[in-house]
Parts: C-alpha cells; sequence; structure tokens
C-alpha cells in the first residue's frame, strides 16, 4: 500500500515548483522557440523542460510507476501506477500572455485515477484531491455547485482546435446553451475547466477531441467535488475516449441530455 495523502501533497509541491518555471520562462517565448505538433497543437521548449523535470521529481515517490505524458519524454509502462502529466495545459493560451494555463497531474492505479493535481499558475491556485479525501483548493476543501437547472447554469467549454468533424453540430449546441443558459465560457484549458466544475465556479463542461493528459486530473476533482463526469454516451470512457462532460450531481442529467441531442446526431 502507498499513502496517497502524502504523495499527493508532495505531487502538489512538484505542479507549484513546475509552475513557477513556467511562469518565469514566460518572457522568452517567441516565434522561434514555438514549435507545430498539428493544425494549432503548439509546444515549446517549457513544455517539454517543464515535462522532464515532473516526470524526475516523480520517479522516487512510486519507483515502480509507468508516464503518460502529453511530450513523451518518458514512455514506462507500470503494472499497477501510471502518471498520467500534461506539463502545460493552455499552451496556446501561454504563447500568447493570456490564462489560464496550468500543471496537470494525475496518478492511474490499475483501472481507476486515484490522485489528481491542478495547479493554475496565473491565479497560484492549486487543486488537488486523493482517493478517500474531499477536494481542495490552497488547502481549502472545495465541492460542486448547487446550480439544478441549465437555465441556472454558467457552462464551460473548448472550441475544436484540429478535429472539425463534428463543428456543425457544436456550433448547434453552443447555439442552444447561449440561449438557454446564464452563458457559456471557454478559457482555453481543459484542466482548469474541469477544476472550476470542483470548485462550482463551472457549473458543467463539456469538450471533445480531448486527450487523457488533459482530463485525467481534473475530472477526478470534479467526482471529488461532489460532481460526475461521462463520456458523450454516457458512459466511463472519459479519460481515454476523446470527449467527456463533467458537472454537478443536480443538473448532470439534463445537461447531458443536452449535448447528447446535438453530438450524438
Amino acid at each position: 500500500m502507498i499513502d496517497l495523502e502524502s504523495i499527493c501533497r508532495q505531487t502538489k509541491k512538484i505542479a507549484i515548483e513546475v509552475g513557477a518555471f513556467i511562469k518565469e520562462q514566460q518572457d522568452k517565448i517567441n516565434a522561434s522557440v514555438i514549435e507545430n505538433k498539428g493544425t494549432h497543437d503548439f509546444v515549446t521548449f517549457v513544455d517539454k523542460t517543464s515535462e522532464a523535470k515532473i516526470i524526475e521529481a516523480l520517479k522516487p515517490l512510486i519507483p515502480k510507476a509507468g508516464f503518460i505524458a502529453e511530450e513523451g519524454t518518458e514512455t514506462t509502462t507500470g503494472e499497477k501506477y501510471n502518471w498520467i502529466i500534461d506539463p502545460l495545459d493552455g499552451t496556446t493560451n501561454y504563447i500568447h500572455g493570456f490564462s489560464p494555463f496550468a500543471v496537470s497531474i494525475a496518478l492511474k492505479g490499475d483501472d481507476k485515477i486515484v490522485l489528481g493535481v491542478v495547479y493554475e499558475i496565473s491565479l497560484n491556485e492549486c487543486f488537488y484531491s486523493w482517493d478517500g479525501a474531499p477536494a481542495y483548493l490552497n488547502n481549502k476543501v472545495i465541492s460542486v455547485s448547487k446550480a439544478n437547472t441549465l437555465e441556472t447554469s454558467l457552462v464551460g467549454t473548448g472550441f475544436p482546435y484540429h478535429n472539425f468533424e463534428q463543428l456543425d453540430n457544436y456550433l448547434e449546441l453552443l447555439k442552444y446553451l447561449c440561449i438557454n443558459s446564464q452563458g457559456v465560457r471557454r478559457p482555453g484549458s481543459a484542466a482548469t475547466d474541469l477544476a472550476y466544475v470542483a470548485c462550482g465556479r463551472f457549473d458543467a463542461f463539456y469538450e471533445y477531441g480531448l486527450q487523457s493528459w488533459d482530463v485525467a486530473a481534473g475530472a477526478f476533482l470534479v467526482q471529488q467535488a461532489g460532481g460526475k463526469v461521462c463520456d458523450f454516451l454516457g458512459e466511463d470512457n472519459y479519460i481515454f475516449g476523446k470527449e467527456i462532460i463533467a458537472s454537478n450531481s443536480l443538473n448532470f442529467s439534463e445537461i447531458k441530455s443536452c449535448i447528447q441531442k446535438f453530438m450524438l446526431k
């Protein structure tokens, strides 16, 4: 057995320390250090260096753990435990000097997430939890909102940036939500968006085209804070299935049905 609370607190410290490095390097970002991994998908030396720093700091915590990391700086697979890491979620925001952008670290034990940390760098806000614990923001317990209808909900989302196959359906859904909710926001960091659901700033969040490192920690935080998470089919394949719905428990059925109506055409 491992001490998840101790490991989570050490992971939190690692995320904050790497976040400080990311913030310090922001003034050095220019066109010459930005690589294009694909359509509208960018990476910088900061992403890669930050990931390497995180991995080296995590290795002693669970020596036999593997890593699923966005930039692929480590590719070992653990038999029981695997870290899921996004060293800089919101890179496009970061290179434009726009917030939010975050460090996201989750620990997967067998078939479930058992620990999650999201450190939103600009506001110095660290969201974290471990299996059996509540969710926290900077040492204060947090919970999802009490909005019980779509009409009373503020909804977060992310605009498609490389997979445009569902764009027409997405835009129809966006129009419906603009009319029938309290508003729609697109901050640009899925990890942060999910953390905002966990602390009640957003009443719901949805997006497609995501990777495991974008959502693993944030989705765990939502659940630990009393919310619900699923994929567009209403099932549990939201970490590796590239689509996610997250909300509080009160509005979950309505939010899920609304998204399914448009995105499952």
